[in-house]
C-alpha cells in the first residue's frame, strides 16, 4: 500500500514503479505498446532514440521509467503526463482480444489502479505540473492576443495614412468612421455607429469606464473653430448630465475654441497628433482618454496635448 509523498516536489520512488509496472501490463502486444510510447514521447526524440523495442515490454518499460527518473528536472512534465494519461484508462482494448482477457484486464486495472492512487498523494506535484501548463499556455494565448493587436494597429496605421492623401472628402469622411469603429473597437471601447455624414461631419458614441460619450469627429482642412464647440456642447447638454463628450479635429482647433473652454467643459478633444501616437503605439487609446479626462475634471480644460502627457512621464 502507498506510503505518503514527501513533502518536497520530487516524484516518490514507488510511483515510478508503479508507472513501470502498469506500462507493462496495459498493453500485451508489442505493436500497441510501441505506438503508445511513440506517441507520447513525439515531441521527445531523444528518449525514443534510446529505447529498444526488440526488448520486452516490462524491460522497455523500465529502461524509460529509469531515464525519466535519473533526469527527472528535465522530464517531470511528461513523467506526469503518463502518469495521468495511464491512471485515466478504463479500458484496454488490446487485452480484451486476447484468450486469457480476464486475467489480463483484472492485472492491468490493479496496476492502474495502483498508479492512480500514487497521482493522488503526488498531488502537489502534479498541481506544480498543472499550474505550469497553465502558465505557458496563458502566455501563450497572450503573446497571440498581441500579435493579432499588433497585427491590427499596423493595418489601422497604413489605412490612416491612405486617408491622408485622398483627395475626395467624402470617401475620406466614410473611411474616418469605419477607421474611428475599428480603432475605438480595437480598444473595446464599444463604439456605436449611428453616424450622421455630413461634409465629414461623424456622431457616434462609445464607452469607456462606465462613462457614456458622445463623439463627434471632423477631418477639414481648417481648424475647429468656437461655434463649432458650442454645438457639440449644446448636443452633450441634451443628452444628460452625466454624458460627457470626444470631439476629434483632424486639423485641430482655433485658439480662441479652446480658451473658452480652458475652465470648464464637458467634452475632451484629440487631433492628429494624438492618432499618431496611438497608431504609432506610444500611448495607448484608452489611456490616451483616461489622461485627458483626468486633466479635464482637474484644471476644466477640455485641451492636453499628448506631447504635454510625454513630457510628464519622461
Amino acid at each position: 500500500m502507498p506510503q505518503s509523498a514527501s513533502s518536497s516536489n520530487k516524484i516518490n520512488p514507488r510511483a515510478y514503479i508503479a508507472l513501470a509496472d502498469a506500462l507493462t501490463v496495459i498493453f500485451w502486444n508489442k505493436p500497441p505498446f510501441e505506438r503508445y510510447l511513440r506517441g507520447m514521447l513525439q515531441d521527445h526524440s531523444e528518449l525514443l532514440a534510446r529505447l529498444d523495442f526488440s526488448t520486452t515490454k516490462r524491460e522497455t518499460s523500465g529502461y524509460l521509467v529509469d531515464l525519466l527518473r535519473a533526469n527527472e528536472a528535465r522530464y517531470r512534465d511528461l513523467t506526469i503526463k503518463l502518469m495521468l494519461d495511464i491512471a485515466e484508462m478504463k479500458r484496454f482494448s488490446n487485452l480484451e482480444q486476447q484468450v486469457d482477457r480476464d486475467e489480463m484486464v483484472a492485472r492491468a486495472e490493479a496496476a492502474v489502479a495502483e498508479l492512480r492512487e500514487w497521482t493522488e498523494h503526488q498531488r502537489s506535484v502534479i498541481q506544480e505540473h498543472e499550474d505550469h501548463a497553465a502558465t505557458i499556455a496563458d502566455s501563450a494565448r497572450q503573446a497571440e492576443q498581441a500579435r493579432l493587436f499588433n497585427a491590427d494597429h499596423e493595418a489601422l496605421k497604413l489605412r490612416f495614412f491612405e486617408m491622408h492623401t485622398s483627395s475626395d472628402p467624402h470617401r475620406r469622411g466614410t473611411d474616418f468612421e469605419d477607421f474611428i469603429n475599428k480603432l475605438f473597437g480595437l480598444y473595446d471601447l464599444e463604439p456605436r455607429a449611428s453616424y450622421s455624414l455630413d461634409h465629414e461631419q461623424i456622431d457616434g458614441a462609445f464607452t469607456y469606464a462606465t462613462d457614456h460619450y458622445v463623439l463627434e469627429a471632423k477631418w477639414w482642412k481648417e481648424a475647429i473653430g468656437r461655434r463649432e464647440l458650442d454645438v457639440f456642447k449644446n448636443n452633450i447638454e441634451r443628452k444628460g448630465k452625466n454624458t460627457l463628450g470626444l470631439y476629434i479635429s483632424m486639423s485641430g482647433f482655433t485658439s480662441d475654441a479652446l480658451a473658452v473652454y480652458s475652465y470648464s467643459t464637458p467634452f475632451i478633444t484629440m487631433d492628429g497628433s494624438d492618432f499618431m501616437a496611438v497608431l504609432e503605439q506610444r500611448i495607448r487609446l484608452d489611456d490616451l482618454i483616461a489622461r485627458k479626462r483626468q486633466h479635464a475634471s482637474q484644471t476644466g480644460h477640455c485641451y492636453l496635448p499628448v506631447s504635454a502627457i510625454f513630457s510628464d512621464t519622461d
